[in-house]
């Protein structure tokens, strides 16, 4: 009977899927992201870990084919997050900080995206469809941004790392040391 006992505990355990935690609370997409999924998740490393952002290309179909054209040349590796205002955003994309970018701009994709933290959304100028390049990741909930920008992603995996980045004056969010982004590429590349 204990025979009986232990191998329907080892079968129930078997039967729910193997994901890994991750320090902010969500599953470790890395580990856990069906391969024909990884086509729409990037990677970003920083200093402090790894960052898996799900793209949404049902949403800004623009917008993401256009990061995922970046990052296949690499444009993105060594970028400062030029940007970062504590408890609500942090920016990068600008080959030269905040100006500056890849020279092709998008027209807006504006979407029912969620405003939360872990939102990954395009950055303008005072023209809306004049995204670039430079994204921000939200570090807080931002429901004043709704209907303001280009929603394109989410980060899944390592909040914790994002939540380190070097932040910036309370004036503007610039960065007097800023930190970098090491390399960003897809995970189906991995």
């Amino acid at each position: 009977m204990t025979m009986k006992i232990v191998l329907l505990f080892f079968a129930l355990f078997a039967a729910f899927p193997a994901t890994a935690a991750s320090t902010d609370g969500k599953a470790g997409a890395r580990q856990s992201t069906p391969s024909s999924d990884k086509k729409d998740v990037l990677f970003i490393d920083l200093k402090d870990g790894r960052v898996l952002i799900k793209m949404h290309p049902e949403l800004a179909p623009k917008h993401v084919a256009r990061i995922k054209e970046l990052v296949g040349q690499g444009f993105y590796n060594g970028l400062r997050w030029f940007r970062v205002i504590d408890g609500f955003m942090a920016q990068t994309g600008g080959s030269y900080g905040d100006r500056g970018g890849s020279g092709q701009t998008i027209p807006a994709e504006i979407n029912a995206g969620p405003t939360t933290r872990g939102g990954v959304f395009m950055s303008h100028g005072k023209d809306i469809n004049s995204a670039d390049s430079q994204f921000f990741i939200l570090l807080g909930d931002a429901p004043h941004i709704k209907d303001n920008f280009t929603y394109w992603g989410e980060v899944i995996s390592g909040m914790d790392a994002v939540d380190k980045i070097a932040k910036g004056n309370s004036l503007n969010g610039s960065v007097d040391r800023p930190d970098r982004v090491i390399k960003m590429g897809l995970l189906a590349n991995e």
